[in-house]
């Protein structure tokens, strides 16, 4: 199967941080675009992410460790632990790979498509 994410309905995460998923059989990737200064509130959830910035940066915060990120950099939250972030100054597109599928996810990616 074959995807163009331009092709895919985007569903908000976040005031000013919209989200674009791809769903395998027990993993999913998200695509997600963050206006400048826009944040994803801290929250935790029972799936581990794996999590790379495609452009721009973020301040993200994974358990008590905070830390600015940028291209290329990648990170790891697994199951249960509580992290949240917030864009840079020229925003951020980052790429997360959830294991296993969020259904809150494909239930709001399924709204939107119809």
């Amino acid at each position: 199967m074959f995807v163009s994410f331009s092709d895919t309905p985007p569903f908000d995460l976040a005031p000013g941080a919209v989200a674009r998923a791809l769903f395998g059989e027990r993993a999913m990737l998200n695509l997600v675009e963050m206006e400048p200064g826009a944040s994803v509130p801290l929250h935790d959830h029972p799936h581990e992410q794996l999590g790379l910035i495609l452009r721009g940066s973020m301040t993200m915060t994974i358990g008590d460790e905070e830390r600015e990120i940028r291209e290329h950099d990648g990170y790891v939250v697994a199951s249960g632990v509580t992290h949240g972030g917030a864009a840079g100054p020229d925003g951020a597109v980052l790429l997360d790979v959830f294991t296993p599928i969020r259904d809150d996810y494909r239930q709001a990616a399924e709204r939107i498509a119809g």
